[in-house]
């Protein structure tokens, strides 16, 4: 008989670069785990709306407007297994506890509004430990315009057309703050908040993705061993431009 699992919903607490493409892929490709990907990512209710084809017009308030938006993003988020997957980059975070201090007044913690909103969370939270490297995947993706690759090396994600990449030592300086930042903001809210999240490194998760994903199953109360079945769905962009630049920057800073 399959194990039931022992939350409602999980967040996968990140930011940009972390390898939570791949980790979504997994949890997605288990078939139990939910269908997790950034459903509540924009930075307004209309923004919210216009990403899951609904209208404001539709609804007599913005907090029955926000409320449909929580409920069309559960739907797409659990697919079906009962278990909503969200993941939640860091720059998104603000934006989404506004709206949910606006749908949940008088609850008085994030975790509250969260728990009210998607029942008893897990928070998973995923980083990188080489800023460096995360600075220039993301400096190159921001460039070429090509974000993520399936593991046969076709394009899984675009968002502008192709550009050769060019070495900016200022830019990948000045990424290196923002993520570094960025990724010490979600230990201060954990502490808050009274939170102990699972933690995984991206470097573990890259070197073995299976095991990052049974680990996030077990925590789930849901069967390690799906883990097993599981391929992984996305190839590395990293490469030689990637070791040049790298190794050209700390050359030069030191």
């Amino acid at each position: 008989m399959p194990k039931q699992p022992k939350y409602r919903s999980y967040m996968i607490c990140t930011a940009p670069r972390s390898g939570s493409t791949l980790l979504c892929g997994q949890l997605a490709a288990t078939g139990r785990a939910g269908n997790p990907d950034s459903y509540l990512h924009r930075q307004s209710l209309d923004e919210w709306l216009s990403d899951h084809d609904l209208t404001r017009e539709a609804y007599a308030s913005d907090r029955e407007a926000a409320a449909a938006v929580l409920a069309a993003a559960q739907k797409k988020g659990e697919a079906g297994t009962g278990i909503f997957g969200l993941r939640m980059q860091r720059p998104s975070f603000a934006s989404f506890m506004e709206q949910a201090a606006a749908l949940f007044p008088g609850v008085p913690t994030d975790a509250d509004r969260i728990r009210a909103a998607f029942g008893e969370t897990l928070y998973i939270h995923l980083s990188r430990r080489d800023k460096l490297a995360q600075a220039i995947s993301m400096v190159k993706a921001e460039q070429t315009g090509l974000w993520h690759r399936n593991a046969d090396g076709s394009e899984l994600e675009r968002l502008a057309p192709p550009c050769p990449p060019a070495y900016d030592a200022r830019r990948i300086r000045d990424k290196i703050e923002t993520l570094t930042a960025l990724d010490a903001e979600w230990p201060d809210w954990f502490a808050r908040e009274g939170i102990k999240p699972l933690c995984l490194i991206y470097e573990d998760l890259s070197a073995d993705p299976q095991d990052a994903l049974a680990r996030v199953l077990a925590a789930l109360g849901l069967d390690p061993n799906l883990a097993e079945a599981v391929k992984t769905p996305t190839a590395k962009l990293a490469d030689e431009i990637s070791q040049q630049w790298a190794a050209r920057f700390r050359a030069e800073r030191a």
